[in-house]
């Protein structure tokens, strides 16, 4: 009596087994002949059973129907509750996570993404475009995140949706791509996606952002002219004056005819207490371009001001002191104005209007005794009120 119910229990056993996996039979049935409908429905049974879920020959036949379904022109009508070219895809990787890729059915199904992820991801892309160049900015951002899901690694799709972003001025969804783009392994980004991410953060005012994003740039740009020129920016305005010089010397480097490089660097000198330094800065800034205004007016300040710190001692001189060195000391004093005239007239003839350069040249000439000089000049800054 007891082999005979575990006869019956076997056989039962073996009924439940033929049933289930007769669903994926059939659904495979169907699609051969072509009633997509049927198929589906007989496949969707299957993948809810825990006999046959559990298969990748189950998971490979849905992404077959569903595929078949999505080319369709008659049966794609019918689905509408979902996309059948994603659960085709879905379907195919599930087959490839349940029993490997190197399996029977993982092979197939690793064989048919490659080719179904293509074709979604270049109708997606068009979508996309199309949207673009309608100014539908939200459509197109939708179309291109559905690319990014079918070709991860492939670029162009982030870089189509940060501008689509950029098109309706969302920038934290543009730097929601660009960042993306960013985290791709192996992938380069272009100068022009940490220039733009640089201008978001700018926009934003977000500076901690704006200085995260220039030290990725300045990583895989170290001589790109920009990312130099920002990172030194950054620098002088945060008072790190002493590592801006050695910034401002990569930038003279990379561009050696730059004249304004050479005045910068020379400012910096100046804060930072070295006058020689500054003004070998600035007289080569003067050297480069002539009709540098800041390094001409720069240079003659130095010596002008040299002449004024004599003077200045001078004029504390007790009168045996004086009649000793006092003379020669004025003498000394009027060679730094003399230096200094010539490029207060440059610095005037590159900027006529300026009544900083115009006080400085009046008191230069009346130091010298340069009466008439100093007259016309006093008369120019009284025109230029």
């Amino acid at each position: 009596m007891k082999k005979i119910i575990l006869t019956l229990a076997a056989a039962a056993a073996l009924h439940t087994a033929s049933a289930q996996n007769s669903a994926v039979t059939n659904a495979q049935l169907f699609e051969k002949q072509g009633t997509l409908d049927k198929a589906r429905t007989e496949i969707d049974k299957a993948i809810t059973n825990e006999k046959t879920s559990g298969k990748a020959k189950t998971w490979y036949t849905r992404g077959e129907i569903y595929e078949g379904i999505a080319g369709s022109p008659i049966y794609k009508k019918t689905v509408t509750d979902v996309d059948p070219t994603k659960v085709a895809i879905e379907s195919y990787k599930k087959a490839v996570e349940v029993e490997g890729k190197d399996s029977e059915f993982g092979k197939q199904a690793t064989t048919k993404l490659e080719g179904l992820n293509k074709n979604a991801y270049g109708m997606a892309l068009n979508a996309g475009v199309e949207s673009y160049n309608a100014k539908n900015f939200d459509e197109a951002i939708k179309a291109y995140r559905q690319a990014q899901a079918y070709m991860p690694q492939d670029t162009t799709a982030y870089v189509y949706a940060a501008y689509a972003a950029e098109g309706k001025q969302d920038f934290g969804t543009a730097k929601e791509e660009y960042n993306k783009l960013l985290a791709i392994p192996n992938y380069k980004a272009s100068p022009q996606v940490y220039e733009r991410l640089l201008q978001i953060a700018r926009q934003e005012k977000n500076d901690a952002d704006a200085s995260k994003v220039l030290q990725q740039a300045l990583q895989a740009y170290p001589n790109r002219k920009s990312f130099v020129l920002e990172d030194l920016n950054q620098l002088i305005s945060s008072g790190q004056d002493k590592q801006a010089i050695d910034k401002l010397n990569h930038a003279i480097e990379l561009d050696p005819q730059n004249s304004n490089l050479y005045t910068v660097r020379g400012s910096v000198y100046d804060k930072l207490k070295q006058p020689e330094q500054a003004l070998a800065s600035y007289q080569k800034a003067v050297e480069v371009d002539p009709k540098n205004f800041d390094a001409q007016f720069n240079v003659g300040v130095y010596y002008f001001n040299k002449g004024a710190d004599i003077l200045k001692n001078v004029n504390k001189m007790n009168l045996a002191t004086y009649q000793k060195q006092g003379k020669a000391k004025e003498t000394e004093a009027k060679k730094y104005v003399q230096q200094a005239v010539p490029y207060f007239e440059a610095a005037l003839t590159a900027n006529p209007n300026d009544r900083a350069t115009m006080g400085a040249l009046q008191k230069a000439y009346t130091q010298l005794g340069r009466s008439a000089d100093a007259e016309k000049m006093n008369a120019k800054m009284s025109s230029a009120k």
